[in-house]
């Protein structure tokens, strides 16, 4: 019929003129030697950004200590001139501790005495090894250099410029040579069988094993017992299960 070669030339060449341009949509360079490096038709999908690493669990996380110089600044409540121990004495050890919460805490705080304190990290990487418990470890400080009121808030604390309880003398702790370590669940205790805080009288008991009890011979009183320091409650008449000590006392 007239015109239908032309037809199926011009058919002929429109399939031809498609098939570049399919390809091109696969967004690859040709298969048959074209330029490879032709840019596709439609953008790329951007690739998703690389995970971060895991962050390590907080029950891995060791033990971690610094020790630190402090000044009369420092302890504006805690100490005054005539205190047997001068602020360059004394030091303050920040340190990770187990928390009664079962996980790792930063930031606790405790001043003592500077002979003593690489002897004393030592005690508490053991106590965080073992993942015995602490409440809390802010210098007395905080509490306006009240050990009232430190204890009141069972917190573990170590110096403060003040006499022993019931004498005129100097406390061990006035030399930063005493910590006392949850002191609610370890009260101290007259000998006719008083505590002066309420909240903290049922653990008169020492068969009781709540968490941060500290008990005779176990591992809390023989990690202070590897550095040379006595236990409080062992004491005859009041005990002070707190307690620990450079000098026994």
């Amino acid at each position: 019929m007239p015109g239908r070669g032309t037809r199926r030339t011009a058919t002929f060449l429109t399939a031809l003129l498609a098939v570049p341009i399919v390809a091109a949509g696969c967004g690859r360079g040709s298969d048959d030697g074209g330029d490879a490096t032709a840019p596709p038709a439609t953008p790329p999908t951007a690739s998703a950004p690389s995970a971060a690493p895991p962050s390590p669990s907080p029950t891995k996380q060791g033990f971690q200590a610094t020790v630190k110089k402090v000044t009369a600044k420092d302890l504006k409540h805690s100490w005054r001139k005539g205190c047997p121990v001068a602020p360059s004495g004394l030091r303050m050890i920040e340190m990770t501790y187990w928390g009664m919460d079962d996980k790792p805490h930063t930031g606790g705080r405790l001043v003592v005495n500077a002979r003593a304190a690489d002897d004393l990290v030592k005690v508490f990487k053991k106590l965080y090894t073992m993942r015995y418990p602490i409440k809390r470890m802010e210098p007395v400080d905080k509490y306006k250099g009240s050990d009232f009121d430190s204890i009141e808030a069972d917190n573990t604390s170590a110096f403060n410029c003040r006499q022993a309880t019931g004498s005129s003398s100097f406390s061990q702790h006035a030399y930063g040579l005493a910590v006392d370590i949850n002191p609610c669940e370890n009260p101290y205790v007259y000998a006719d069988g008083r505590t002066a805080h309420k909240d903290c009288a049922k653990y008169k008991n020492r068969k009781n094993d709540d968490p941060g009890v500290i008990h005779a011979d176990d591992k809390v009183v023989k990690a202070f017992a590897s550095i040379g320091w006595g236990w409080g409650g062992e004491w005859s008449g009041a005990k002070d299960y707190q307690h620990f000590s450079d000098s026994g006392r």
